[in-house]
């Protein structure tokens, strides 16, 4: 990839506008989950190693071009102090005297946070108007915000077309992983895609089957699956009348020399609750007043095999219904087999998407994968094939 990173070019003495995602959650003015501000670390660190000053721009929450107090980034400060280990000065606006100022008056080591950069109209809109006055106050801009990639904003492509443009370290190592699980991947490359609706990923199964070898469709999409191939699912959740677009995937797979495994035994239950009475049966017996919820034992074996003979895996979406026991037994049982072929240097594993963390995270797998994205939308229009316009910035 024809991207530049922080090792391409000098930064003592220089002020290096560092575009990352600080968009954590909160409750009563606390950060609750510092994962996103932990992130960032590497990259400032980097920076201030190498002799530059750190200005943070970020966005936070969705103020739609307006001042609203509730979602300024000065409640993120404390947090951000705490993690980074460092001072942290806070500019009241993301350009203008009020952030040079605050600039001015950083000390070797210190770390300016500007205003959250959506209090701009101009921000969302890519107006460069705004970027011209961002870039005013630096001389080097480094973005370290994959889940931002995805959106041609001002302080995301139109500052890097300002700038001289790098990777921060966090961009590196998330480029990398994907670059390695579908750009250039060591084959066999198997996919595995659950989640509710075929519909909304329809361009990412599009784009997949004319990628990888293996396609494995988990969850409430398998069922439309099934319907495609006359198979009753009695009362599932499934979108009968994408039938045809499910064929046409498939038929499209077959072209592209790409296997599409579907479930063969599925756990099915009369009503939705944890602990429900449920049982296990062929994917062809549905009952007609039953529902499936989760993927089969075997199914979990051929999964398995298929991760046996593997060499790389991308993976976006449950298996079943995670979230309640026992319906979570497939997706726990098939993430501990990739995490560990991971662990024993059998397998490059790259996940993503904001249900497929949660599921990684409760089987106890994802410390063990490769790579684990939490960039969400970025993160599926990668795998959609679709151009970032953050990470096309970075390309000169």
């Amino acid at each position: 990839m024809a991207w530049k990173t922080l090792d391409d070019a000098a930064l003592a003495g220089k002020t290096v506008l560092t575009r990352v995602d600080i968009n954590v959650p909160m409750e009563a003015g606390r950060v609750t989950d510092t994962t996103r501000i932990d992130k960032i670390r590497p990259t400032v660190e980097d920076i201030i190693a190498r002799g530059g000053r750190v200005v943070l721009l970020a966005h936070f929450d969705r103020p739609k071009g307006k001042v609203v107090p509730e979602m300024s980034l000065g409640h993120v400060v404390p947090a951000l102090e705490a993690s980074l280990g460092r001072k942290v000065i806070f500019a009241p606006d993301c350009i203008g005297p009020a952030a040079a100022d605050a600039i001015a008056a950083a000390s070797a080591g210190d770390v300016v946070l500007l205003e959250n950069t959506r209090f701009h109209a101009g921000e969302e809109k890519n107006d460069p108007a705004l970027a011209a006055e961002m870039a005013r106050l630096g001389d080097i801009f480094v973005n370290d915000a994959f889940s931002a990639a995805h959106r041609a904003h001002a302080s995301t492509e139109g500052l890097a077309r300002l700038l001289p443009a790098l990777a921060g370290r966090l961009m590196e190592a998330e480029l990398k992983a994907l670059d390695a699980a579908l750009g250039t991947p060591v084959r066999p490359v198997v996919a595995v895609v659950g989640g509710a609706k075929v519909s909304t990923k329809l361009d990412l199964l599009g784009n997949l089957v004319a990628k990888v070898d293996h396609l494995v469709i988990g969850g409430g999409m398998a069922n439309t699956f099934l319907v495609a191939k006359g198979i009753g699912v009695g009362k599932s959740l499934a979108e009968r009348d994408m039938a045809d677009t499910a064929r046409a995937i498939l038929e499209k797979a077959t072209a592209a020399g790409c296997s599409v495994h579907l479930p063969v035994d599925v756990v099915v239950a009369r009503e939705f609750k944890a602990g429900a009475a449920h049982e296990v049966l062929p994917a062809t017996a549905c009952p007609e007043d039953a529902m499936i919820l989760d993927a089969g034992p075997m199914t979990v074996a051929a999964i398995v095999k298929v991760f046996e003979n593997s060499a790389t895996l991308i993976w976006n979406g449950p298996l079943g219904a995670f979230e309640i026991a026992p319906f979570d037994a497939a997706t726990n049982a098939a993430a501990r087999s990739a995490a560990a072929l991971t662990r024993d240097g059998k397998l490059i594993s790259v996940a993503g998407g904001g249900d497929t963390v949660a599921a990684l995270n409760q089987a106890g797998a994802a410390a063990d994968f490769t790579f684990i994205s939490t960039a969400g939308g970025a993160f599926l229009e990668w795998m959609e094939g679709k151009e970032l316009p953050g990470v096309k910035a970075l390309m000169g």
